[in-house]
């Protein structure tokens, strides 16, 4: 059984959309948004659509399942989708497209120098992280840990969490949540 209010919510989130933006764009309320994200009520066919065209997603992909013959395996730099936010200093590149039909969702985000990844709230998962050039700070629940080029990191994401880069030089780090958060 597909668990609706779940997909959603992650492709929101895969969009960068907080449940306001969501709704602004559908003429819905953020209450409502809330509501279809944890299963308390069931969207119209309509209203289904109409999310699923704001959110970039074919009906067919969103109720289909990513196992099967036809489902891609190795993904190239041409596959990937790239944002970059000058605010915060930092790009996600989303390495595995449509990640949110998976249990995971791996990311490379680059963090400049004064840099920090947008600071994710307490949400059911784990997180994973490998320090491939640079170094950063993990915070995670107030508390800070230096991780070096080479090193891992790894954490139940029920606590607040970001990464900030403190060094002079940039960090880039393969990160994976499970699930799809990013």
């Amino acid at each position: 059984m597909i668990d609706i209010g779940k997909k959603i919510r992650a492709l929101r989130l895969g969009n960068n959309l907080t449940q306001e933006e969501l709704a602004n764009r559908l003429e819905l309320t953020k209450g409502y948004i809330s509501q279809l994200e944890n299963n308390l009520t069931s969207p119209s066919i309509q209203t289904l659509f109409s999310l699923l065209e704001v959110l970039g997603v074919e009906t067919h992909e969103f109720f289909s399942k990513p196992e099967g013959e036809d489902a891609k395996i190795v993904f190239t730099k041409e596959d990937f989708y790239e944002k970059e936010n000058p605010d915060l200093g930092s790009t996600i590149s989303w390495i595995v497209p449509n990640a949110l039909k998976y249990e995971m969702e791996p990311i490379i985000i680059e963090i400049m120098p004064g840099g920090q990844s947008t600071i994710d709230d307490s949400h059911p998962g784990e997180e994973f992280g490998y320090v491939l050039e640079g170094q950063v700070t993990l915070v995670l629940n107030k508390t800070r840990h230096i991780v070096k080029k080479g090193e891992t990191f790894y954490y139940m994401a029920n606590k607040e969490h970001y990464l900030q880069n403190l060094g002079n030089s940039v960090a880039r780090i393969l990160w994976i949540s499970t699930p799809p958060m990013f």
